[in-house]
């Protein structure tokens, strides 16, 4: 079976070199929460656009609301 290898991107060879310098569950916790917070930020801004230029707006939200999302299951 040949060996595969994936090629890193600069950001995950920067954020590998931050890393070691997490040495304790606590630091663990503030690059995950401080990552979460990143992530959370620019979907508040994507959002923000997408309200802005039209692309969403209350019916889309309450569409998706009422949408039923729960998965049917044969024989039950």
């Amino acid at each position: 079976m040949p060996s595969t290898s994936t090629q890193l991107n600069p950001t995950q060879l920067h954020l590998l070199k931050m890393f070691s310098y997490a040495k304790t569950d606590r630091d663990l916790d503030d690059i995950k929460s401080a990552l979460s917070a990143y992530f959370a930020s620019n979907i508040d801004k994507a959002m923000d656009q997408l309200w802005d230029d039209g692309s969403w707006n209350n019916d889309k939200n309450e569409a998706i609301l009422n949408e039923h999302l729960r998965t049917h299951y044969a024989g039950k």
